[in-house]
């Protein structure tokens, strides 16, 4: 053998199946591939596992199959588009279904949110917000307003921006040295002690929000550009604002001149019980970013909602000139618009927003029905979101949620974990049976973990 020649593995056969290639996201890849969970199929509210198992979904998928699994719809509208043109490019051309589908959600949309500026997922979006935030200042002359405030306990994608004002310490830990200059945080508001079971939104905690001046104090408040937080904190546990908070922080925001970003990926599209959480809450952001439920995640897609003031601060020099350097190859692809315009269909046919309002009492009644289930310290719900907070496992934190999750997943049940809270969001087409399913199956599960 030629000094430069290197051995090659076998190449493997079509059909054979190994699992060691591929570096999977957020997962403990060698547990995994000792004790693999596999989905080969999904319809309505079920995923078919590989050894042809019923699975029922109690988190959408990752928060995002709001529609329910296979819509027919859907399928077709992209195997329609991708035979018509399966790709445009967006830089300086477009395609009428992108336009279409900016009319048809901006119609909908609350306040004057009226454009919409494409991505391909939450990370993108949150990252294009922040830089549309900084650019505005920027582009109205307020050279100053460059710091960016996240939250505690907030999850805002993986990019280097979401990360940065993101408040998950293991998302941040490896990347420390190479995070955003300039960014700081609020606490987050949960508070066990005061609000422990609480219904809906908590009675206590609107104080929270006055760490915000603090921080203006600290910063000045004219070197502030946005604050940005998730109206509800879905990935950190399910942490639902409490009575005021949100209304605090806009009136904070207002008050300095800061732009209010919702991170609304997961709120988005129904979840709540409404079409978006800004108009659950009645408090309106300065902008919006949205992705899972935007195409029923049928087909990747983000998308960042600017209030007029903010378009217009940009539409300014010569008519041909770039006014924001800033998108994506994949910016509005049109498979994904087409699937993002057969989602929203379905939403406004079925009232999918109406559905999960009308369900949402049955649903809180049959999460603090564990109550008194073994291991519970907390219940938190809002729309159709649920947490079931468990006692962390002395010198073991996070074990005894996992051990649920597999343990679940074994008696045919997809529930999602994070730390020791078992967090819920089923697709808005839920039935009554399917949610007692999903608590009894807890339930038992619970009974039977250390």
């Amino acid at each position: 053998m030629d000094k430069h020649e290197t051995t090659r593995p076998p190449t493997p056969q079509l059909g054979v199946n190994t699992l060691e290639p591929y570096w999977m996201p957020f997962t403990g890849n060698r547990h995994f591939k000792q004790n693999p969970r596999l989905l080969a199929a999904a319809s309505g509210m079920y995923y078919t596992s590989d050894d042809g198992r019923k699975i029922l979904d109690g988190c959408a998928g990752l928060w995002c199959v709001n529609a329910g699994h296979g819509r027919a719809e859907i399928t077709e509208a992209i195997r329609r588009q991708a035979g018509e043109m399966d790709y445009a490019p967006s830089f300086q051309l477009g395609h009428p279904i992108a336009f279409e589908l900016a009319s048809r959600i901006t119609a909908n949309l609350p306040g004057d949110l009226d454009h919409v500026f494409y991505c391909n997922s939450g990370s993108e979006a949150v990252d294009t917000a922040l830089k549309i935030a900084l650019a505005y200042h920027q582009a109205k002359g307020d050279h100053r307003r460059t710091r960016l405030i996240g939250r505690e306990r907030g999850y805002h994608g993986v990019g280097f921006g979401g990360i940065s004002v993101g408040g998950i310490v293991g998302n941040r830990r490896a990347f420390a040295s190479a995070l955003l200059p300039q960014v700081d945080h609020l606490p987050h508001t949960h508070d066990l002690a005061k609000n422990a079971f609480s219904r809906g939104q908590p009675e206590h905690g609107a104080q929270f929000a006055e760490a915000l001046e603090q921080l203006c104090a600290l910063h000045d408040p004219a070197t502030i550009a946005a604050v940005i937080v998730e109206p509800v904190a879905g990935s950190t546990g399910v942490l639902v604002p409490p009575k005021g908070y949100l209304e605090a922080l806009r009136r904070i925001c207002d008050k300095h001149g800061i732009l209010l970003i919702f991170d609304e990926v997961i709120t988005g599209f129904g979840r709540l019980g409404a079409p978006f959480a800004a108009e659950y809450f009645g408090v309106l952001p300065d902008l919006m970013t949205v992705a899972k439920g935007l195409t029923n995640a049928a087909v990747p897609m983000g998308a960042v909602f600017a209030r007029k003031p903010i378009y217009e601060a940009f539409m300014q020099g010569p008519e041909n000139a770039i006014e924001l350097f800033h998108g994506y190859t994949y910016s509005g692809h049109p498979l994904a618009c087409a699937a993002a315009l057969a989602a929203i269909e379905i939403h406004r046919r079925e009232d999918l927003a109406g559905r999960a309002r009308a369900i949402s009492g049955y649903w809180a009644d049959a999460i603090h029905s564990l109550r008194d289930a073994r291991h519970v310290i907390d219940l938190r719900n809002l729309g159709l979101i649920g947490a079931i907070e468990l006692a962390p496992r002395p010198g073991a934190a996070n074990a005894r949620a996992f051990e649920a999750f597999l343990e679940c997943f074994r008696r045919g049940l997809l529930i999602r974990v994070t730390g020791d809270t078992i967090a819920l969001s089923p697709p808005l087409i839920v039935e009554k049976p399917e949610i007692d399913r999903m608590v009894e199956t807890i339930r038992t599960v619970l009974a039977a973990i250390s």
